[in-house]
């Protein structure tokens, strides 16, 4: 084949597997892309280093203590605006609620078409965080971790998964799509970092095992 058309064909080859990617045909809808970037798995390997080390404690927990779903926008709230960021194709009616859709959840490559299957996960979760440093904040500093848009700490999941998750650190809970795990652990270094939180060592442990291989 002269050179001319073989790079024809490999430049149409290159656009249409691009194509395919963009669709989420090859690993997985680009839906999962909504979560702000985390940051590279080097800066999280510093980041981890560089995070105190402590043992977790509950004590005076309460979900309460963290308001959550704030007004954001309008009528819409921080759980309808990850939704509306986090989905594809979502209709909202007047109250910001959403009608129509879809949500592809990254933890277990699920894709769900109605609003009530999709929980909004705190990666770090507000009981983790209380027991990592959170019981000594300000009410004020509590809410802003709850309806963190800006950190890749809010994500659109499958409401089973996130319950089964529930206040479980990376020690013992890990999305069972092993693609997803490098993001999840940078996004729970950075939350972390960002926040001044503690981790333990058992935590620390298993973020450095999935770190090293990012």
């Amino acid at each position: 084949m002269p050179k001319f058309y073989a790079r024809r064909r490999l430049g149409f080859l290159a656009a249409f597997t691009g194509l395919i990617a963009s669709a989420g045909l090859l690993n997985g809808p680009a839906a999962s892309a909504a979560l702000p970037t985390p940051v590279s798995a080097a800066t999280a390997r510093s980041y981890l280093a560089s995070l105190t080390v402590e043992t977790e404690s509950r004590t005076g927990y309460d979900r309460d203590l963290f308001p959550h779903w704030i007004t954001q926008s309008g009528t819409c709230n921080t759980r309808e605006t990850v939704l509306k960021r986090d989905g594809s194709g979502v209709v909202t009616d007047s109250s910001c609620a959403a009608t129509s859709g879809s949500w592809y959840s990254p933890y277990d490559g699920a894709t769900w078409s109605a609003a009530s299957d999709v929980d909004i996960d705190h990666l770090v979760p507000l009981a983790e965080a209380w027991d990592s440093g959170a019981g000594s904040w300000t009410t004020s500093r509590r809410q802003s971790f709850a309806n963190d848009l800006t950190r890749p700490q809010l994500l659109a999941v499958t409401d089973n998964v996130n319950q089964s998750k529930g206040d479980q650190d990376p020690a013992t809970w890990m999305p069972s799509r092993s693609a997803y795990r490098c993001t999840y652990v940078r996004a729970w270094v950075q939350v972390k970092y960002y926040y001044d939180l503690s981790v333990d060592s058992a935590e620390k442990s298993a973020l450095q095992n999935q770190l090293a291989s990012c």
